[in-house]
């Protein structure tokens, strides 16, 4: 694949994406493969390098972990075990050691997951080592790096040695110390010490000839020197015979495990390949968590189908300032080739260039890019750009001469899968020269059938789009209104450079305004008007857009939670039916029996008339009792005339059930409806008579009885003034709301709280539009904004 300019990673900022990518490698051999990093247009290589990446991204994202401790180059290693004869030290013995112990770990963790990462897990084939070659290192290596003292039985026998030399001379010297000091040869605060690898006695210099031994040091005013005694001299000659011996046989132990190891270096060769791979992919993955990037869809041909894009860079620093990126939505295809995006300075047309060939150069890099994953991202065998200033003193270049430099280079080498970018169009010379070349280029690119994206200010170059299909324009979104770029791309109609309103805002005068006006010319002044209040009909319809498909989307959700508590009550109508039929089977099946007991009974004993006439009057009263059961019939209600006294029926106004006065106190009145009791305000109530009064009483009767009430003092201790309903749904919330606001007026309260939260506002509104019609409640109001605003329903009772 190829690119343009050589400084094409630096004016793309792909060089920062390569430093930040090597910084969370753990090892040189992942940062290797970072700076081979280059694109490719190999669809199949490029897809492995992809996926896999994208398989180890979801791994992290499911909350698994890779080992990352010991990621050690062992090149250096490796090349020395090449030379015949050579032997690895303790350290480096070490380092492999712990290298190999993470590569067999890291396999054993893909072949664990080989199911949800193949592509990844394929990596592991290239680790082809001996079963056992862990084991040849812990023989003789222990945790700490060091050779274990049983690495050889020679080994440990030189080693029992040494300590008994060491026993055997460190008595002596004491003995030989004490008498020094008693003898006032030695400093009083003297003690053994050690130069030249060797025991020592320090000995204070005018008494050196007092005892027998050797030189090794003095002190630095020459008042002290360190003497070897003579007695100690054997023991010492001993131990240092045995430290070259333990030497030698160190070197004997890994001489014979590098010759061990020898055969298999192509082996490891391999087998750190894999795990320099795998910390490669490892820092791709995790930058692609960092910046949101994932796998789009990847299409062999050259298109570009973006959804959400962002500039990875300008992401982290807007996120680090806690400032959110105005996404991109770009589309090149066959019919769409070139898109010409013009509009204000600062409106952001050179960020959406650059997120486009940052993206695209990363994508082919095999990294993951932040869109949305039904993006469709295709694949270019050339990407060219001409961005910024690229003046020259060596070869005495102008600006606009570098410039003309890179279209002769784009002409003279793009072709069907070349996608060129550049920004400015034409800038840098007199606008009426400048603006016909670009035209000129632009028309050989498009017979090449290159794709492309361009930023500009030049009018002749918009109205090409206009002209020619494959050619779009873009504009960045402006509000006019305010004069401030919105960062938005809109595809299919040009900008405006908004130099007129942006000076008038600025200041400038009136006169220099209108002067400026007649030297553009009127028709241009037309033209760049048009597009303003296009600009400005487009942001008022797009407002008005959003606010009608929020409501759309609000109706979409009150319906569905209508619709949701008409099944619900259908569904308990049906049950309630269900159980009712069930109830009168019943029924019928008792009266039946009661029937046959009769007869049986008139029959057994014969008619008697006393008997006949008892067992008939039974009959009847059977009969009545379950006519009455069967029939269920609701009592309608009528509001009488009079004074509410004990006894009396009465309901609440606005109600339909009905209660039994208990007792009257003051202005409240105990009432009795069903089982439960509850005081309620007189002038809340209304006298009423039944249209069944005369009737047997419809009332249920519990064991013995005798009525059992439900103490409403109680009842009243455990009632809240407020009702949470966040994260209920609407039939849910519209139950409880329906038995809060009852308890409510049963308990006389002034005003509740009804806590819905804010979200979309659906809740709230389902349950205001519920109670808007109840008779009780005077006012409805969002509780005060420090403590819990539009999200808290105040309810206030008429009183």
């Amino acid at each position: 694949m190829r690119v343009f300019p050589d400084t094409f990673e630096a004016k793309t900022g792909f060089d920062k994406i390569r430093e930040m990518v090597a910084a969370k490698c753990l090892s040189s051999l992942g940062t290797r493969h970072v700076e081979k990093m280059k694109p490719s247009d190999d669809l199949k290589y490029l897809k492995r390098l992809l996926i896999q990446t994208e398989e180890l991204r979801r791994l992290f994202a499911a909350g698994n972990r890779l080992p990352d401790a010991n990621y050690i180059d062992p090149a250096e290693q490796l090349a020395k075990m090449k030379v015949s004869g050579t032997y690895l030290e303790e350290e480096e013995a070490y380092d492999l050691k712990r290298s190999l112990s993470t590569i067999i770990q890291l396999q054993s963790v893909l072949t664990k997951h080989a199911e949800e990462c193949p592509t990844l897990y394929g990596l592991s084939g290239m680790v082809d080592l001996p079963a056992d070659i862990i084991k040849w290192f812990e023989a003789i290596i222990d945790d700490t790096g060091k050779l274990r003292a049983n690495a050889s039985k020679e080994l440990m026998q030189i080693r029992a040695s040494m300590v008994s030399e060491y026993s055997s001379l460190r008595r002596v010297m004491d003995h030989i110390s004490k008498d020094a000091q008693k003898q006032g040869w030695s400093p009083d605060d003297g003690s053994i010490a050690v130069r030249g690898g060797r025991l020592v006695i320090p000995v204070l210099a005018e008494h050196k000839r007092k005892l027998k031994g050797f030189i090794h040091d003095e002190s630095a005013t020459g008042q002290t020197v360190f003497m070897e005694p003579a007695e100690a001299l054997e023991i010492n000659n001993r131990i240092r015979e045995l430290e070259l011996e333990e030497r030698r046989e160190i070197i004997k132990i890994l001489r014979n495990l590098t010759n061990q190891l020898r055969p298999h270096i192509p082996a490891l060769e391999k087998a750190y390949h894999f795990l320099g791979a795998v910390d490669f992919i490892r820092a791709k993955a995790l930058f692609a968590i960092e910046i949101n990037g994932l796998l789009p869809v990847i299409d062999e041909n050259p298109v570009i189908v973006w959804h959400k894009a962002v500039h990875p860079l300008l992401y982290l620093l807007h996120k680090k300032a806690q400032k959110p990126v105005v996404p991109l939505d770009i589309e090149l295809n066959a019919e769409q080739r070139i898109l010409i995006i013009s509009g204000p300075n600062a409106g952001g047309k050179s960020v959406c260039l650059k997120t486009v060939v940052l993206l695209q150069y990363m994508l082919q890099c095999g990294l993951l890019v932040p869109v949305r994953d039904d993006s469709v991202m295709g694949v270019f065998n050339k990407i060219f750009i001409d961005m910024g200033d690229e003046q020259s003193l060596e070869n005495d270049l102008s600006t606009y001469s570098s410039h003309l430099t890179s279209m002769r280079f784009f002409l003279e080498n793009a072709g069907g899968k070349t996608l060129f970018l550049i920004d400015e169009f034409g800038a840098g010379t007199e606008p009426q020269f400048g603006g016909a070349i670009a035209e000129g280029v632009l028309e050989q690119l498009y017979k090449k059938q290159s794709f492309g994206v361009i930023t500009t200010h030049y009018g002749n170059l918009k109205s090409m789009a206009e002209k020619n299909a494959g050619i779009i324009n873009g504009a960045m979104r402006y509000d006019v209104n305010q004069l401030r770029p919105l960062y938005e791309l809109e595809v299919g109609r040009p900008g405006s450079s908004f130099a007129l309103e942006m000076a008038a805002n600025i200041g400038l005068s009136n006169a220099v305004i209108e002067r400026a006006k007649s030297l553009v010319g009127h028709s241009q002044v037309k033209f760049e008007t048009l597009i303003n209040e296009l600009e400005a009909a487009k942001n008022d319809f797009q407002t008005r857009y959003e606010s009608v498909n929020r409501k759309n989307t609000e109706l979409e959700k009150v319906l569905k939670d209508y619709q949701d508590l008409k099944a619900h009550l259908d569904a308990e109508k049906s049950k309630i039916l269900k159980e009712a039929k069930q109830e009168a089977k019943r029924i019928v099946l008792d009266a039946n029996k009661a029937v046959e007991n009769t007869i049986r009974e008139i029959k057994e004993n014969k008619a008697e008339k006393e008997k006949t006439k008892e067992v008939r009057q039974k009959l009847t009263e059977i009969q009545v009792s379950l006519t009455e059961e069967v029939e269920e019939k609701k009592p309608v209600w009528k509001t009488v005339a009079g004074e509410i006294k004990v006894g009396d029926k009465v309901r609440m106004a606005g109600q339909e059930s009905a209660g039994e006065v208990v007792s009257i106190r003051g202005k409240k009145a105990e009432v009795l409806m069903g089982e439960l009791k509850s005081h309620i305000a007189l002038n809340r109530l209304e006298k009423v008579k039944s249209s069944l009064q005369g009737k047997k009483s419809f009332k249920r009767e519990s064991v013995g009885g005798v009525f059992k009430g439900i103490d409403m003092n109680q009842r009243r201790a455990d009632f809240s003034p407020n009702l949470d309903l966040r994260g209920k749904r609407a039939d849910e919330a519209i139950q409880l709301v329906d038995d809060f606001i009852d308890s409510s007026v049963l308990f006389s309260m002034h005003e509740v709280r009804i806590v819905h939260g804010k979200g979309d506002g659906i809740l709230r509104e389902v349950i205001r539009r519920y109670l808007s019609g109840n008779k009780f409640i005077e006012r409805m109001a969002d509780e005060h904004v420090e403590r819990g605003g539009s999200g808290v329903t105040v309810i206030s009772f008429r009183q």
